[in-house]
């Protein structure tokens, strides 16, 4: 019997996958966050695409022990026990459910680029975000063909604005423009560890390839291919980009722009040039949005086959995703949406960011132990040691980049997992 059968995702669509769930609304903003930190400030691509390539490796090592839908919380609960998977579960399912959240608000304020009423009447957001949400929920239960083919798509949309922003600033390179190396009273260390935290949440989502391993055509040797090509795509957009906007904005004027690759662009070709960077703006959070309900779906499937969510979860339609899991995911980001529009938590959906970014650095760390874990049992060979080189250098990075995301963060991160202590007791 042929196991590939039914398998409608190749490499080039698992490339859409982690590619399209990490180029999200994030990097449309990086450039005015890195301004302050000069040239040095670059570095923190090249130190957090080290970090995501040794983050992609021990995925890639996970993978092929276990070939299955669930990404992250499948290696940890099988390596570290279904306590540990379960933290996984909960924390990675309330990272995807925020991030689809504060991007669905993204889009929303991108639109309002074209229809400025949208912006000025909270109702009028509120209705396009569910619409939104609703409508990508919808995808995804249809078919994973249908989600999977509109996933490659958007990706290859979404790149083209940053080849463009790349195209004019090498054309029209200006290196007057470009900032001292070091304008902060920081020393380089102390910088480069706080760029690499920042710059972070840009690399965050390519694990999600790891995701519908279900699905994935021949996974144990796609998978890996697409974690490796997806973050050296990432690594070299984003340096370019970085450096391409550098050059052809001041200094001065990045660091109080919202919307850098729009000014880059008016300033080399005038409105048009803006309003094909929003356009493209647009697309790009539609596939982050598309990737991060797939994700969800996914993880809340893997988790109820374990019998660590109850049976209904994995309930398959006809064209076999699972139903009630992207249902109860749309009903939780409406939920959210609601509660940030009655309250206008802007700050909240900051705040949801980084939580969701935080939930996924915690999952790195878990499958880092749980990689050794499962290496101790191994036998002693040059394979064994390189391997567990690599799964211990990936738990100091996110250990790293854990820290840099301060006390606060970790904090309430150790709340969540609190409130999620007695669903784990109820369901057991």
């Amino acid at each position: 019997m042929d196991h590939d059968q039914g398998r409608v995702i190749g490499f080039w669509r698992g490339w859409s996958i982690a590619v399209g769930c990490a180029v999200g609304s994030g990097i449309f903003m990086m450039p005015t966050m890195l301004a302050p930190y000069g040239l040095l400030g670059l570095s923190g691509w090249l130190i957090a695409g080290m970090g995501s390539i040794l983050v992609a490796l021990t995925m890639s090592s996970l993978v092929k022990r276990i070939p299955r839908t669930g990404g992250p919380y499948i290696y940890v609960n099988e390596g570290l026990g279904r306590f540990s998977g379960f933290i996984i579960a909960w924390t990675y399912w309330i990272a995807c459910v925020s991030a689809i959240a504060g991007i669905s608000i993204a889009f929303v304020g991108y639109l309002g680029f074209f229809i400025p009423q949208i912006i000025q009447s909270p109702s009028l957001s509120l209705i396009f975000s569910l619409v939104l949400v609703w409508m990508i929920v919808m995808l995804n239960i249809r078919s994973l063909e249908g989600s999977s083919k509109f996933q490659l798509v958007s990706t290859i949309l979404k790149l083209l604005p940053l080849f463009f922003i790349i195209m004019i600033g090498f054309t029209n390179f200006n290196s007057s423009n470009l900032p001292e190396i070091n304008p902060t009273p920081l020393n380089p260390i102390s910088l480069m560890a706080t760029v690499t935290t920042l710059v972070m949440w840009s690399f965050i989502g390519i694990e999600t390839a790891t995701m519908p391993a279900d699905n994935v055509i021949n996974p144990t040797k796609t998978i890996p291919k697409v974690l490796i090509a997806s973050v050296i795509t990432i690594l070299v957009l984003y340096f370019l980009v970085s450096l391409s906007i550098a050059s052809i904005v001041p200094a001065d004027e990045l660091i109080n722009s919202t919307a850098p690759f729009a000014l880059a662009a008016t300033k080399v070709l005038g409105v048009a040039g803006g309003t094909l960077i929003t356009f493209g703006a647009l697309i790009s959070t539609l596939g982050s949005l598309n990737a991060n309900t797939l994700t969800a779906g996914n993880l809340s499937l893997a988790a109820a086959r374990d019998g660590l969510l109850p049976e209904r979860f994995s309930i398959l339609s006809k064209t076999g995703t699972p139903i009630f899991s992207y249902l109860l995911t749309g009903s939780f980001v409406s939920l959210l949406l609601v509660l940030n529009y009655t309250k206008g938590l802007i700050n909240a959906f900051i705040f949801m960011a980084m939580l969701s970014t935080l939930s996924t650095l915690l999952a790195y760390a878990f499958c880092a132990i749980a990689e050794l874990k499962f290496l101790q049992v191994e036998d002693d060979n040059t394979h064994r040691i390189k391997a567990m080189g690599l799964a211990f250098a990936t738990l100091i990075y996110a250990l790293f980049a854990i820290w840099g995301a301060g006390i606060e963060m970790v904090f309430y991160c150790l709340i969540l997992i609190i409130i999620g202590m007695p669903i784990y007791k109820f369901l057991k």
